[in-house]
């Protein structure tokens, strides 16, 4: 029950925070897909139930987001016709849209990119990681690149590109914001570390290198999770070989679950006492972590509840609904497990492969699968396929929501859901 009333409380506190038909950061107002909307579009195509499709410039896989009416993300804008071409200068923007017509309100360059920079891999981008929108500023992450505020005209604040390292396939994690801070991981090939930023200037807050892990491939591109246990606050960070718990005001580490996966991405999710971290490849396993108050140290053998190693996802976060836990392999099986015991319910297939994470509203999961296909089931303890929609686009990118809206970000486009 305990932790019940502080997931709540923290549940409550994001939602004042968020009006409910905003989607500001990275899986919404609660950082775990849920959206707080009366109604959502249940078919659709690509011509059928859209409200407005219109071309995104540049390539970028962040997720799109929404704030009082306007859309954001961010894109890399190639010199040439080539978006995917290696050695080319790119122009690193922020990009704002009406949210109810679809059109430009304004686009902004952060960042010169040189064309030396790094490759990335083929499903990567170099705009990536997802904006964050809070208390009338937009703050924004390109990884090695570097990391910007800017208030809600496009105007910069702050950009700081002082903490180069050294990524391998580009980056992809998103920060999270704790009080004053803006956080985010930065698991370079070497040296990899964690690092806080004062979200008010862009200067380091604090910076931590990360402990040793088992695994000698160091780059992962996990997004942190800010949790409460039993009133005090841990930030939960996966990366290659462990996952860390942290003190969030000052970087201290408190524990770590070691395993043998590496370049790890899917964002860990709080249940009732227990974290589900994702451990990355060559095979993810899905793990299912106690968390204490008064942890320390080397946890790995008392605190694992339970593994799942078959068709873990290695790209998509879980998502919990009504108590039971569903997550869905980067291959498009979908699974419906007790959260406490890790026992499977249910396994099926959905669609293609996956990169998207899941949302749920209103008794439903929406998968997006890598062709633009998306497949809607009835959240219980049956699978059930509702519908399946698709918009024939390659589509990497998370869903947005709005009131009786979805926002989906293609290659090439930016589609609203829902007349």
């Amino acid at each position: 029950m305990k932790f019940l009333i502080i997931h709540f409380l923290t549940t409550l506190l994001f939602l004042t925070l968020c009006p409910a038909n905003d989607w500001p950061r990275f899986r919404g107002p609660t950082e775990d897909g849920h959206a707080k909307v009366k109604s959502l579009p249940l078919k659709w195509s690509a011509t059928e139930n859209v409200k407005w499709k219109i071309p995104v410039p540049g390539k970028g896989w962040s997720s799109p987001v929404l704030s009082d009416g306007n859309i954001y993300l961010t894109t890399a804008y190639a010199q040439g016709d080539n978006q995917d071409a290696a050695a080319v200068k790119r122009e690193l923007r922020v990009l704002c849209f009406n949210a109810e017509n679809g059109k430009t309100v304004w686009d902004t360059k952060v960042f010169d990119q040189e064309a030396s920079s790094r490759p990335i891999h083929k499903k990567n981008s170099h705009a990536s990681p997802t904006p964050i929108i809070e208390n009338g500023k937009v703050y924004v992450h390109f990884g090695h690149m570097g990391t910007a505020c800017l208030d809600l005209k496009g105007k910069i604040i702050w950009a700081n590109n002082e903490l180069g390292y050294n990524p391998l396939h580009g980056n992809g994690g998103t920060p999270i914001i704790v009080d004053d801070l803006l956080i985010y991981s930065a698991d370079a090939l070497t040296n990899p570390f964690i690092v806080a930023l004062n979200k008010k200037n862009g200067k380091v807050a604090w910076k931590k290198s990360r402990s040793d892990t088992p695994q000698d491939k160091k780059f992962s591109f996990s997004t942190p999770t800010l949790i409460n246990v039993a009133g005090k606050r841990q930030l939960i960070s996966p990366t290659s070989g462990a996952v860390f718990s942290y003190d969030p005001l000052s970087g201290a580490e408190l524990w770590n679950v070691t395993y043998r996966g590496w370049s790890v991405i899917p964002k860990p999710v709080l249940y009732k006492g227990l974290v589900f971290v994702a451990t990355g490849y060559e095979r993810s396993t899905l793990l299912g972590i106690r968390v204490d108050k008064d942890s320390k140290g080397d946890v790995t053998d008392s605190h694992v509840e339970w593994e799942i190693t078959k068709r873990a996802p290695h790209t998509p976060s879980v998502l919990i609904v009504d108590d039971l836990l569903y997550f869905i392999s980067d291959g498009g099986i979908a699974t419906c497990v007790e959260p406490m015991t890790g026992e499977v319910i249910w396994q099926e297939r959905t669609a293609g492969p996956m990169s998207a994470s899941p949302i749920h509203s209103n008794g439903r999961i929406y998968f997006l699968d890598e062709q633009g296909q998306s497949t809607v089931i009835k959240a219980g303890r049956k699978f059930e396929v509702l519908a399946r929609n698709s918009i024939n686009e390659r589509t990497l990118a998370s869903y947005a929501i709005g009131e009786g809206a979805i926002y989906i970000r293609s290659l090439e486009n930016l589609y609203r859901i829902g007349k």
